[in-house]
């Protein structure tokens, strides 16, 4: 059965029309590049998603922490001659370039609100020294103090949410969460 050439060219205006919105839609709008920023009318609705935000980010780098780093670590699956050292490795150093991103974006989310931004502010210095504990542990070269670095920093951003009024609770990421 022949096609008729009105339907092609029906199907490729739609087609361009189509294109063309969406392009008009996508200009240089902040939101499409994917930075979410809260842009509430209100200020109790920007520290409210403030607030929302930092919860989600420290409560994915407590999961990740825990889940892959501090429970291995006790374990014993660091050890040398541990049954499946070499992915517990890999998987904690994953975690811990995960952890420190998660906790960098949940520094930047306490900034929104005033009394969280003071509560965190003093752990700045804390997350920067995590930034090349990842390395080492994908390596096997993390021991007691690197472990017990993670877990301090850890504990220290959930007493800070906590005290700031948004307690974070943890949760663990998934495998492909780690390496995205």
């Amino acid at each position: 059965m022949p096609r008729s050439p009105s339907r092609g060219v029906v199907a490729l205006l739609l087609s361009c029309v189509l294109l063309m919105t969406t392009a008009a839609c996508n200009g240089d709008d902040e939101s499409a590049s994917g930075a979410a920023t809260p842009t509430g009318t209100s200020t109790f609705e920007q520290q409210k998603l403030a607030k929302t935000r930092f919860v989600a980010n420290a409560g994915l780098a407590a999961g990740a922490t825990y889940q892959w780093i501090v429970k291995p670590y006790r374990a014993g699956k660091f050890t040398k001659g541990a049954d499946g050292r070499t992915f517990a490795l890999v998987k904690a150093g994953l975690a811990g370039a995960f952890t420190y991103n998660r906790l960098k974006a949940a520094v930047n989310n306490a900034k929104g609100d005033p009394l969280l931004s003071k509560a965190v502010a003093p752990l700045t210095a804390g997350i920067e020294s995590l930034k090349e504990l990842g390395t080492k542990l994908r390596k096997g070269e993390a021991g007691d103090a690197d472990v017990g670095a993670f877990e301090s920093v850890i504990n220290s951003i959930k007493d800070a949410g906590k005290s700031a009024g948004a307690e974070v609770v943890e949760k663990v990421p998934s495998t492909s969460q780690l390496g995205g």
